[in-house]
């Protein structure tokens, strides 16, 4: 069963700043609490992206489309330990204001009926965690 899950927040960061992050694809460890590593082979598309979570489980993606006009980008995740038979995530940053971009962040599972709160609910819970520390790490950056 299809489903998606979208998390979309306006953050305190200027959307260059926001969709440079994104775009160099890596980083994810200092964003997201439940990855210990993140480490990126190749560059642009094609790209690959391995994610070590904190509990040791590994996760890969493949970097399908970096739409820089668009501040767009699209991954496969490959690989994960979680019950999916399908995952797709797009991120798109969107300026609001100088100081402020909104973040769109969605995730296309294809996910067992028994598995798809749980699911659900992880991946909400990860994207939300994900982009207050996108936030955080750029609000960083411009403080140093």
């Amino acid at each position: 069963m299809i489903e998606y899950i979208n998390v979309i927040k306006t953050i305190n960061a200027n959307a260059d700043q926001a969709w440079a992050a994104i775009s160099r694809i890596g980083g994810l460890d200092r964003w997201f609490p439940i990855i210990a590593d993140c480490s990126v082979f190749g560059t642009g598309e094609g790209a690959t992206r391995i994610l070590t979570l904190v509990d040791g489980g590994k996760i890969k993606d493949r970097i399908e489309v970096i739409d820089h006009q668009q501040r767009s980008l699209r991954y496969n995740r490959i690989e994960s330990p979680f019950p999916v038979l399908s995952y797709f995530g797009t991120v798109k940053v969107s300026k609001v204001c100088d100081v402020n971009a909104e973040l769109s962040w969605t995730v296309e599972i294809d996910v067992q009926e028994e598995q798809r709160d749980a699911m659900v609910g992880l991946i909400h819970r990860a994207l939300t965690e994900g982009i207050d520390g996108l936030e955080l790490d750029l609000q960083q950056l411009n403080l140093a």
